[in-house]
């Protein structure tokens, strides 16, 4: 007979959370969290952001300065005592932490702050970009194992050997036929401005998709777009996690011609509910679409061209949603928290108080 698996007690460090901030990495460890809560761990998250309603784990907030803050909140984390925890795992912010404090800690780099060094604006944020990339690097050598979420974000650790996913929760994020929208709609999931280029989406959108298909809408989850973004573009601001999934449930083609992405947690949601993905080829779209055998991956000028072809070609659409239920299940939050249950059960790389 199999002994019972003894609950873990978890420390789980992120600067963002839902209730604070838009960064995917927030809304990723809410559902990891929430995961590991429902199979019975003890799990706290140490974040500046503050508790999100009606979450199942504990949280405790740490508070930092306006300027340099997370560079702040790093040093406000060492002077947190996490002896009373089986595992410290970090989704950013722990390169400080380099003394024993755990029995095991672990290390997610959700994506590269190097790659995002090449791509944002301003001296000061490249700047910003460059000190957590190296943080990056330091932090990947002080923990006992360290995981990226794909496998082409190793390219700035290629030391790193664990390649673990973000999850999706496939019980909300499903495909529900009744709810498809009876008119072409087509979803958006991120910013205007920046790296999300919903911006440059919404010229596409009515230059090459409205002209043949007159009656399509683009809605945008998006909090930064101007009230009024033009024809055939609703814009549906800050959404609750039903409301989500209701959007992705609606919709015929899902968009998101990000300059980068380390993973891209919206292609995955997507996919698994049902709705082809249209993308640009950045290192997470490739990875998430399986290098586009299940979406639709093509460089920015070309995004609304392939919209339109997909919104008026329903085998199309049939295929690629097919595809990308499958490649979806590979996403599947149930399988990512096996896998970090198994990491923290896993040996320490090295024992005692070592400073």
């Amino acid at each position: 007979m199999t002994a019972p698996t003894v609950p873990l007690r978890i420390a789980m460090i992120s600067y963002y959370l839902p209730s604070g901030s838009k960064i995917g990495v927030g809304y990723q460890v809410h559902e990891l969290a929430t995961e590991l809560t429902r199979r019975g761990h003890h799990v706290d998250v140490f974040s500046e952001c503050p508790p999100v309603p009606g979450a199942s784990y504990g949280h405790v907030q740490v508070h930092t300065g306006p300027r340099w803050r997370t560079f702040r909140f790093a040093t406000a984390l060492r002077r947190i005592d996490f002896s009373g925890y089986d595992v410290l795992h970090a989704h950013g912010d722990d390169y400080w932490l380099w003394r024993r404090r755990v029995p095991r800690h672990i290390r997610t780099i959700h994506g590269s702050c190097f790659e995002e060094a090449l791509r944002i604006r301003g001296t000061g944020e490249k700047l910003r970009m460059l000190l957590l990339g190296f943080s990056e690097v330091l932090a990947s050598l002080v923990a006992d194992a360290t995981v990226v979420v794909s496998p082409r974000t190793r390219h700035w650790t290629p030391w790193v050997r664990h390649v673990i996913p973000n999850g999706v929760d496939t019980r909300r994020f499903r495909r529900d036929d009744a709810a498809v929208a009876a008119e072409p709609t087509v979803l958006f999931v991120g910013t205007w401005h920046n790296r999300k280029r919903g911006a440059e989406l919404a010229r596409a959108f009515q230059r090459d998709v409205l002209p043949a298909v007159p009656n399509a809408t683009l809605e945008m989850v998006c909090r930064d777009a101007p009230r009024d973004p033009g024809p055939g573009i609703r814009v549906l601001g800050r959404v609750d996690d039903d409301e989500l999934a209701a959007a992705y449930q609606r919709a015929w083609a899902f968009c998101l011609p990000s300059e980068y992405e380390g993973f891209g947690i919206p292609y995955a949601e997507a996919m698994a509910s049902g709705v082809p993905v249209v993308a640009t080829p950045n290192v997470g779209a490739r990875y998430v679409t399986d290098d586009g055998r299940a979406g639709v991956l093509a460089p920015l000028e070309e995004i609304g061209a392939k919209l339109r072809e997909l919104l008026t070609d329903a085998s199309w659409r049939e295929r690629l949603r097919v595809a990308g239920s499958a490649r979806a299940a590979a996403f599947d939050l149930a399988h990512v928290a096996d896998a970090y249950e198994k990491l923290y059960r896993g040996r320490p790389r090295r024992s005692g108080a070592a400073a």
